[in-house]
């Protein structure tokens, strides 16, 4: 086994530790999280270790980095997540190997991500992503919509060709009643998924928490979390 390879044999090994507590912690069965490595700024060569210590889910945030990426491990059986920021003029490219697009947050992009699913000819799982900061009809710091903007873009999710409406998504909020109050913050998130899943029953994703709060997140009701740092480590500075 290499160095870097047990590297992430242990650091995975006490990630699976934590999610286990917190599942015990909250009267929880394991298998209702699914952990999610977030490989950002990460080589293929880490992706391809990860999926040989039995990682099946991996995400990415930046088109750049994420499609060559994928297009190296193309051979591997792994499911990616898309959690970005998207701009439309990248839909066509992420489309191609995203299986999943968390950060869905706007109309614009729902059309464009169903105009090019259906021209690739496949269906793409979408999670509204929520911004929790939000003043009512706004966005957040982070990207997101209001909830007040969640049933809108669901009904336009649910009638466009090439798109499932899977969930809901959140990053804890930095400013704002929720600033601080993780556990609240998802908490909230799971009230959202409850009314959204009453016209949308199959949307019952909530993907929240990550290397610093997964542990309040699954105490929430997380379906699944968003785990980088705590698996790969802190990327040196270049230069």
């Amino acid at each position: 086994m290499t160095d870097r390879k047990a590297q992430l044999a242990a650091n995975l090994a006490k990630v699976e530790e934590r999610i286990v507590a917190a599942c015990v912690a909250a009267g929880r069965k394991r298998d209702e999280v699914t952990l999610i490595v977030v490989t950002k700024t990460y080589p293929a060569s880490d992706v391809r270790t990860l999926s040989e210590l039995g990682v099946r889910h991996v995400a990415e945030n930046k088109d750049q980095d994420a499609a060559p990426k994928a297009a190296e491990c193309s051979d591997l059986s792994l499911v990616w997540h898309f959690v970005g920021q998207l701009q439309t003029n990248k839909v066509r490219s992420v489309v191609r190997y995203a299986d999943l697009v968390q950060s869905v947050d706007r109309s614009r992009l729902v059309t464009a991500l169903s105009k090019e699913a259906v021209r690739a000819g496949r269906e793409v799982g979408c999670l509204i992503q929520v911004a929790l900061d939000a003043d009512e009809g706004g966005r957040g710091e982070r990207g997101g919509v209001g909830p007040d903007g969640i049933e809108e873009l669901a009904e336009l999710l649910a009638a466009s060709p090439g798109l499932r409406v899977d969930g809901l998504m959140t990053v804890a909020p930095l400013t704002g009643e929720f600033a601080g109050r993780q556990r609240a913050a998802f908490e909230r998130l799971m009230d959202l998924s409850t009314d959204l899943r009453r016209a949308h029953p199959a949307a019952n994703m909530v993907s929240a928490g990550m290397s610093a709060d997964l542990e309040e997140a699954v105490a929430a009701g997380a379906t699944h979390v968003r785990v980088g740092t705590a698996v790969l480590g802190v990327r040196p500075r270049l230069g």
